[in-house]
């Protein structure tokens, strides 16, 4: 008897009793609203830490000194992706409207509609040397680069942060 209290004795001091601290678990808000995507990638080639999409949309009006006048409504999604850090590509896609115009109904015709107004692959091989592979469609009488039209000495640097 004096065995089996002795072992119980000691066997209720080499137990320790566990302890949960409550205020270390506070319930985390994001991980409820954000779900980390465990894969790493999108479809297993797309990585969104690498993806980048930015919009605009303009409005304007042009007026002719009593001939008339345009209104014009212009959305633009602007994509890039970068592969690796010597290739990247770009595509500006825009949604551009006249609603008005005294141009009659073959003016909203020939404007209206989606526009792929660049689509630009950019490759750098070393430091000091870029090369651009670039397409631009632009609808007729419309030019983001103001009165004079495409010029090629413009570059736009939507996506700078990237380093080229």
């Amino acid at each position: 008897m004096k065995k089996i209290l002795l072992l119980l004795l000691l066997s209720a001091t080499l137990v320790a009793a566990q302890y949960r601290d409550e205020s270390n678990n506070k319930p985390d808000i994001r991980s409820g609203i954000v779900k980390n995507n465990s894969f790493g990638s999108l479809l297993g080639f797309i990585n969104p830490d690498s993806f980048s999409m930015r919009h605009s949309f303009g409005l304007s009006y042009t007026a002719f000194g009593g001939y008339g006048g345009v209104a014009l409504g212009v959305y633009t999604n602007s994509l890039a992706y970068k592969f690796s850090d010597r290739l990247k590509l770009e595509t500006d896609i825009s949604i551009v409207n006249s609603p008005y115009n005294s141009f009659g109904n073959d003016y909203s015709k020939q404007i209206n509609g989606v526009y792929i107004n660049r689509a630009q692959l950019t490759f750098k091989p070393s430091d000091n040397m870029n090369i651009f592979i670039q397409y631009r469609n632009l609808p007729v009488g419309y030019s983001p680069y103001g009165y004079g039209g495409y010029s090629p000495y413009y570059r736009d640097n939507y996506f700078n942060e990237w380093g080229f």
